[in-house]
């Protein structure tokens, strides 16, 4: 995922809500939303690495993976996507995964990490540092930088959720995609500089990136319940931003 949004334990019906766009090159093969035929996980498959930027479990669990933008770090490592795997398929509940991986943490390409039980979430990261912290109850956001850092895309998507819990939805998941939707740039001045050049930073700005080679490949909604209830909604998109399909899953604890 390169842009997450989320409301944890402060809604009143879900526990978790997120909302992700996940930007990648067209070219780099996956698969849809769908429960995995070898490991207990729905979601969207790297067919490249096998693993996943975004999954959860009929148990509850969910777990959420960015790289760290920064041009200057070598990308070697073993694969980001195989962070949740190990996380959903594991037995480790969240505070335990994490002080586990904070000993391997290293050995990783860059990345953030987002991981859910039923009462605990953590975030892990492993630039500068290896580095685990417990998640507050409230709504939080993360890109390609640190969590919670302030890029104007962040900030804005975290306040559209705001506002959509404060206007008492709870079902009605337009306006959320709507925000994931937004392809409007952030002001020259309000840009991070992440060593790419401004023209890149500008159109890397927006929550929806269209490329014909590079862009937002789809965008999710993960709503689980405080009993364990859930549902995952995925729409796909290609080249130049062409809608190709939506998928959803459902299931009941």
């Amino acid at each position: 995922m390169c842009l997450i949004a989320f409301a944890w334990q402060v809604h009143p019906r879900w526990r978790l809500l997120l909302a992700g766009n996940r930007d990648e090159f067209h070219a780099r093969p996956s698969a849809a939303l769908a429960r995995w035929n070898d490991l207990p996980i729905i979601g969207g498959r790297d067919l490249e690495a096998g693993g996943t930027w975004l999954g959860v479990t009929e148990a509850g669990r969910c777990c959420v993976v960015t790289n760290v933008r920064d041009p200057r770090d070598p990308q070697h490592g073993v694969s980001r996507g195989l962070l949740a795997t190990d996380y959903l398929a594991g037995a480790d509940d969240a505070p335990g995964h994490a002080r586990k991986l904070l000993a391997a943490a290293t050995g990783y390409r860059p990345f953030n990490l987002l991981t859910f039980d039923a009462g605990h979430g953590f975030y892990i990261g492993n630039r500068p540092t290896a580095r685990a912290q417990p998640i507050a109850a409230g709504v939080h956001g993360l890109s390609n930088a640190d969590f919670n850092t302030p890029w104007p895309k962040t900030r804005l998507l975290m306040e559209r959720l705001q506002a959509w819990m404060d206007a008492g939805r709870d079902a009605d998941f337009a306006p959320i995609f709507h925000a994931l939707a937004d392809e409007r740039p952030a002001p020259d001045e309000a840009l991070p500089d992440t060593g790419v050049g401004l023209e890149r930073e500008r159109w890397l700005s927006s929550a929806f990136i269209r490329g014909e080679t590079y862009g937002t490949r789809a965008s999710t909604i993960v709503a689980i319940g405080y009993d364990g209830s859930g549902l995952v909604i995925e729409r796909r998109f290609g080249p130049s931003g062409h809608f190709e399909g939506e998928s959803e899953w459902r299931w009941i604890a």
